[in-house]
């Protein structure tokens, strides 16, 4: 079986996701797991997908063709690499939000040497003063022989107001 990451952007309609897996299940592959949404009316999804190496070059041919229907699809090849040592860890970030605050955050995260697995950010009005606050949830691979106390001390000198919060993924 080979794997591929197929990253998908096409203007939200229905069925949308109903034609991409039928293509998917029509050359024998199995969709193993996605994270999708819809933004500005756009819907964008990134998932894995297994299939037998007999059937890899239709199946790719196959979501290409999609961009007749106003699919784009992006194929890459899944990857088994060896990982380091590491913990899955929860973040969760809220603060007044600020340009370049997903930067600082990610490049204070890769000088530590954090992999970020997934990251889910928004900005809304704050409760009281309705200024623009961030927030941001994340699931790391924190290097084994970096503190939990060590990182949320470097992360909470982004910002005075910076609330940070790190956990064991349960």
């Amino acid at each position: 079986m080979d794997h591929l990451v197929l990253t998908i952007i096409a203007a939200d309609k229905p069925g949308l996701v109903e034609r991409i897996a039928q293509n998917i299940a029509a050359h024998g592959g199995n969709w193993l797991e996605s994270r999708m949404a819809h933004m500005a009316g756009q819907f964008a999804g990134i998932l894995r997908v297994s299939v037998p190496a007999e059937h890899r070059q239709a199946l790719v041919g196959a979501l290409e063709d999609l961009s007749t229907h106003g699919i784009r699809v992006l194929v890459g090849e899944g990857s088994t690499g060896q990982a380091l040592a590491s913990k899955p860890i929860v973040m969760t970030l809220v603060g007044n939000d600020r340009s370049g605050i997903v930067r600082e955050i990610t490049a204070l995260l890769s000088k530590q040497g954090v992999n970020l697995e997934r990251l889910s950010t928004d900005v809304r009005p704050a409760p009281m003063s309705g200024d623009p606050l961030f927030t941001a949830e994340a699931l790391l691979q924190v290097p084994s022989t970096l503190s939990l106390d060590k990182l949320q001390e470097c992360l909470e000198t982004l910002a005075d107001d910076l609330m940070v919060e790190l956990h064991n993924e349960e």
